[in-house]
């Protein structure tokens, strides 16, 4: 079963996802002095590797966000929404996350 951790993580991945992130890849190149010996590292190279949005992550999180948002709402009265929009509003105001 997935707990709401779990459910918080794989929003932000799938999000991560959707929208595009850039990550660190890194080759490192080893040698040995000999039969037995330690490899010893001689050259590390990191470089930035962009990936690009993914349409499916994007659908697939659209999807989500309007179900939840459908099923968050759809037993409130018309008062309750109203109240809720303003709520909403303000905290945008706010400069906040909603």
């Amino acid at each position: 079963m997935i707990d709401s951790k779990d459910n918080e993580k794989l929003s932000k991945t799938l999000f991560k996802k959707a929208i595009g992130y850039t990550v660190d890849e890194v080759v490192e190149e080893y040698i040995s002095e000999g039969e037995g010996a330690e490899m010893r590292l001689v050259k590390k190279k990191v470089t930035k590797k962009h990936m690009p949005p993914d349409i499916s992550a994007a659908k697939a999180l659209l999807e989500s966000s309007t179900l939840s948002s459908v099923d968050k709402y759809a037993d409130m009265s018309t008062e309750e929404l109203l109240h809720r929009r303003e709520e909403i509003l303000s905290e945008i105001a706010k400069g906040g996350n909603v």
